[in-house]
């Protein structure tokens, strides 16, 4: 399989978003719009929309974690869709090669869920769009994220390259081709695996990747209607490990996520 790693370019470490000086003001939308258009090349069209969107998916519950809408508000969303003009709707949206971006209230909702802290590492199966990674690159300084179609992954890497100069935490994202129903034991155990495809199963290779207390989201279930769970791994002093489930919907609704797919695009 072959390995597509960020470039850190002539920088000598990956950037540290705890260290970070460019903060936005997030306490009103002017400011907030006012401020991303004099320091970033951002659309101040994009920008309220995207402002105006985060307190809908906060009083609907999506954004429960102040920090989950800080990381939604500085991530350009209209950078990874391939139709720029759509991207702020309340849709999931083709990327090509038979694959969306997910619909922003359920990125919302499952980054939610995780809630990673900046020096925990993240896993992600299924880098698409690369949206979800960026999100989490806002929130954790270890991201690391696998794609199976290669066409696609080449494609996501060239977006996140060209950002990274403006975009220094994309630095911190880790990326590959391959499996991702094997997870990356390289860089295991993982604080939080967050699965952005369907699977009618737990891969037993994430579970064993993931950290004692680590958190796992992922959507189960048959074509067309998933439960998307939320997977926290405990280990006993003797080594014995129990897993809780919960449906982060809590049976109100379903979701629908592109298969998880292995080598030659057969279904798992």
């Amino acid at each position: 399989m072959k390995t597509v790693k960020v470039q850190l370019a002539s920088y000598d470490e990956p950037f540290d978003i705890t260290k970070r000086t460019d903060n936005p003001p997030f306490t009103t939308k002017e400011a907030f719009v006012y401020w991303m258009v004099r320091h970033t090349r951002q659309d101040a069209k994009f920008l309220r929309q995207r402002w105006d969107l985060s307190e809908v998916l906060r009083r609907d519950g999506d954004i429960t974690h102040e920090a989950v809408r800080e990381a939604f508000l500085r991530t350009p969303r209209e950078y990874f869709c391939r139709n720029l003009w759509r991207a702020y709707d309340r849709a999931a949206l083709p990327i090509g090669y038979g694959q969306t971006i997910s619909e922003p209230s359920l990125v919302a909702h499952m980054t939610s869920y995780l809630n990673p802290l900046p020096e925990q590492k993240v896993l992600e199966i299924g880098t698409g769009s690369g949206y979800q990674s960026a999100l989490l690159s806002e929130l954790s300084n270890h991201v690391y994220t696998i794609e199976i179609i290669d066409a696609l992954a080449r494609e996501t890497n060239d977006i996140f390259k060209a950002l990274e100069a403006q975009y220094p935490e994309y630095r911190n994202i880790t990326r590959k081709v391959g499996d991702g129903y094997y997870g990356w034991p390289e860089y295991a155990p993982f604080d939080s695996i967050i699965v952005t495809c369907a699977t009618d199963h737990v891969p037993p290779p994430l579970i064993s990747q993931l950290a004692p207390n680590g958190i796992m989201v992922i959507p189960v279930g048959p074509p067309f209607s998933q439960t998307l769970l939320r997977i926290v791994k405990k280990v006993a002093p003797d080594g014995t490990v129990s897993l809780t489930r919960e449906d982060i919907y809590h049976g109100q609704e379903k979701v629908i996520f592109v298969p998880l797919t292995g080598p030659g695009g057969g279904t798992r």
